[in-house]
């Protein structure tokens, strides 16, 4: 029996096994990461873990409060309040807040150093994994952001030879605003990987087919992650017949034509594209505003959402890969060793979810979703 012949036939196989267990409508996972997360200060941050830690391991935090984490001390403070928020009961009890720290024009090398020689409690995950660059006035809470990445040398060199993470949020401030990522990569991105050739770079909720290309070209440490909003929808889901402000996020949703790309790169099965979800609540009443926050609130649905549309695009064997491996593959963590299942089974999603004293409006708001976690009211 000749070899190819088997590897054809066990191939064949897997492919009928795994197509016979879809019709069972359950898929059973490794618990998630979520690579780009917004938990918030204050009341609203357990109102947020409410919702992220029973879907998921870890959540990288965003360090865009007010004021924003720009040191060490200030991050190991914002764990612990984050940690303070907990719910009571989680349905597990490994989830990790992994810490970032907002890069200025005036962080030091000597912030970077002391910052990747910390461990959590577990003794393998870094406490503070990545540093986030804002470009100035890029987006919410952005205004003390890098005013030029040359600025930024000194510090990038010291997180090259550490091994730390540099998070970007791709769009420059002074091109048109559906232009501003492609700008990006050619101004700031690409130099930028040629000067710093072993940097680790994570290209934050990317938004275009020419992200998607210059990801797919770029050296491996080169990577990005894909938020469910960008996956759902268009500009035309924002703009035509109204505003819909709850859809209303940066980097803003584009053309449809960008929007399959970001589709074909998750599905794909490419180790160069993970879950981000970029879930940033606001209070309902600054969003539906004469001039309304940016954000997209998705905690509650995200990987209910993602599964959604994997299994659309008949892609339901690639999506753990995408949500739980090949993140925490580029951040250099353990995959996750405990699982979720999600069944087809519709709910609603409520009009709005208590946020601290006010309340949020949610990605999807009065609308089914057809996939659920089992276990999860």
């Amino acid at each position: 029996f000749h070899t190819s012949a088997l590897l054809s036939f066990t191939t064949l196989s897997i492919t009928f096994l795994f197509s016979f267990n879809m019709s069972v409508d359950s898929i059973t996972i490794r618990r998630p990461d979520d690579f780009h997360h917004h938990c918030r200060d204050g009341p609203s941050t357990a109102s947020v873990l409410r919702h992220a830690v029973p879907r998921l391991t870890r959540c990288l935090m965003m360090p865009n409060l007010k004021p924003p984490v720009t040191t060490v001390e200030m991050a190991l403070d914002y764990k612990k309040r984050i940690l303070a928020s907990m719910p009571a009961n989680p349905t597990h009890n490994t989830f990790q807040p992994l810490m970032t720290l907002y890069l200025t024009d005036k962080t030091s090398p000597d912030e970077i150093r002391k910052a990747t020689s910390m461990k959590n409690e577990d003794g393998i995950t870094p406490t503070i994994i990545g540093c986030k660059y804002y470009p100035a006035g890029a987006t919410t809470n952005s205004d003390f952001g890098v005013s030029d990445v040359k600025n930024l040398y000194p510090v990038l060199e010291v997180m090259q030879e550490t091994g730390m993470m540099l998070c970007i949020h791709s769009e420059v401030t002074h091109a048109d605003i559906f232009e501003r990522e492609p700008v990006f990569i050619e101004e700031i991105m690409k130099p930028l990987v040629k000067d710093f050739p072993r940097l680790k770079i994570t290209m934050e909720h990317i938004s275009t087919q020419e992200a998607v290309d210059y990801v797919l070209s770029a050296p491996d440490n080169v990577k990005a992650s894909i938020t469910p909003q960008h996956l759902l929808y268009n500009r035309n889901h924002l703009l035509v017949g109204g505003i819909r402000p709850h859809l209303y996020c940066l980097p803003i949703l584009k053309a449809e034509v960008h929007r399959q790309a970001l589709v074909k790169a998750a599905i794909s099965g490419n180790p160069k594209f993970f879950l981000g979800t970029d879930s940033a609540p606001h209070a309902t009443h600054t969003k539906e505003a004469a001039c309304g926050c940016a954000g997209v609130f998705s905690a509650h649905c995200a990987v209910e959402m993602y599964a959604q549309i994997f299994d659309q695009e008949n892609a339901l064997d690639k999506l753990e890969d995408f949500t739980s491996s090949f993140g925490a593959d580029h951040y250099g963590l353990p995959r996750s060793t405990e699982t979720i299942t999600l069944e087809r089974n519709p709910w609603t999603v409520p009009n709005t979810y208590e946020f601290g004293e006010y309340t949020v409006t949610p990605l999807k708001a009065g609308e089914k979703i057809h996939w659920k976690i089992v276990g999860l009211d």
